[in-house]
């Protein structure tokens, strides 16, 4: 464990949220403390959840403590402050993070990775119905409450309608039907994918989205394909084809969105709001401030929002604060096309695909339990 530094130390770097890459930083500094620079970790939420394991831990395959990191702990581990704080902006000129609930702070370098929101939550956040699948350290918890509330007044199989058709979509659906067959609940699923385009699970190859519909129809998910839901009320929701659909709860799993905090920082964004950034992964307003995970956006060379990208650039974040510190050169983030892929399909199964080649069995279940209790895991414990 590293000592804390005291008053003297020189440099504040500061992780504004600690999702995979600002994670990976404090893990890293257990061993290999950055010279003169006191680290300090800041979150909204006591843990961080690991997204590769939120539908096992739905569909009851892992306990919620398996997929959470204690940042308290983590922190400590480290040698690391941490600050249980809700962010409220920045002074660039005065180099200060501020807060609603907590005294402003300084930064000399500071890594922003406080991740997304579904896109479009927020105009139907007002209904009864709606969980949004983030944040996702009270997804479980939310959700939950919205079925219990639900099962009350279920006169047959409670209605949930999952509105996004990504692999997230997909394994929220298989996870929670498993869910529900292990439960002794009173009523049955009914469940729904609405999705805006004409297959689930864009950007898998055709052969796997085969695969994956078959899936879904054999388990009786329903896909109503290129359907956009245009309203959620207090019973049912809206598609653009004026068609109302009922429903008992609805699971906000759309793609991702810049959360609202990102708007509060005076930081050049992309046209979607995430902030912009340079292949270094730092901001194109100021060079002490860098971005990562779904927080951050390279604008000459974007990648999809995807959890594989924030463990990527760990390494480069690492590299990049050393330098910076040190007065070196910093290394380019070059985001490779493709990787791959497991879908947890809550039946003890995974879906696996790799270039043009796809798979469905028990033994993808085992590799994808293995990386992610593997990844998890070094967070979750002393070195």
């Amino acid at each position: 464990m590293s000592p804390k530094l005291d008053e003297a130390a020189t440099k504040n770097i500061v992780l504004l949220g600690m999702g995979h890459t600002n994670a990976d930083i404090a893990h890293r500094w257990q061993e290999d403390p950055i010279p003169g620079c006191r680290l300090i970790c800041i979150s909204k939420f006591p843990t961080a959840t690991y997204s590769g394991m939120l539908p096992g831990t739905l569909g009851r395959q892992f306990g919620d403590d398996e997929m959470r990191i204690d940042l308290a702990s983590l922190a400590d581990r480290a040698g690391a402050d941490f600050i249980l704080a809700d962010t409220s902006g920045l002074d660039l000129a005065a180099g200060m993070i501020h807060f609603h609930d907590h005294p402003s702070i300084p930064f000399d370098l500071l890594s922003i990775g406080v991740g997304s929101m579904p896109a479009g939550w927020a105009e139907y956040s007002a209904s009864p119905l709606m969980v949004p699948i983030k944040p996702m350290q009270t997804f479980l918890q939310r959700l939950d409450t919205r079925l219990q509330t639900a099962s009350r007044t279920a006169g047959g199989p409670m209605r949930v309608a999952i509105v996004g058709g990504g692999v997230a979509s997909v394994e929220i659906a298989c996870c929670l039907q498993a869910r529900a067959a292990k439960s002794d609940a009173k009523h049955t699923l009914a469940i729904e994918i609405f999705t805006s385009s004409e297959h689930v699970a864009d950007g898998m190859t055709s052969r796997s989205i085969r695969r994956i519909e078959r899936l879904l129809e054999r388990r009786g998910i329903t896909v109503q394909r290129s359907r956009r839901v245009v309203e959620v009320g207090e019973t049912d929701l809206a598609t653009d084809d004026g068609q109302r659909h009922a429903a008992d709860c609805v699971i906000w799993a759309t793609g991702a969105a810049a959360p609202p905090v990102l708007q509060q920082l005076g930081l050049q964004t992309d046209d979607r709001g995430f902030i912009a950034t340079a292949a270094t992964l730092q901001s194109l307003t100021d060079p002490r401030i860098f971005a990562v995970g779904d927080a951050g956006t390279i604008v000459a060379s974007p990648a999809p929002k995807a959890g594989v990208y924030a463990v990527r650039q760990c390494p480069v974040l690492w590299d990049n604060l050393n330098a910076t510190i040190a007065g070196q050169p910093l290394h380019k983030f070059d985001p490779q096309s493709d990787f791959l892929k497991i879908l947890n399909t809550g039946d003890g199964k995974a879906l696996l695909e790799f270039g043009r080649w796809t798979a469905h069995s028990r033994w993808c279940w085992w590799l994808k339990t293995w990386i992610d209790r593997r990844f998890v895991q070094k967070f979750q414990r002393p070195k």
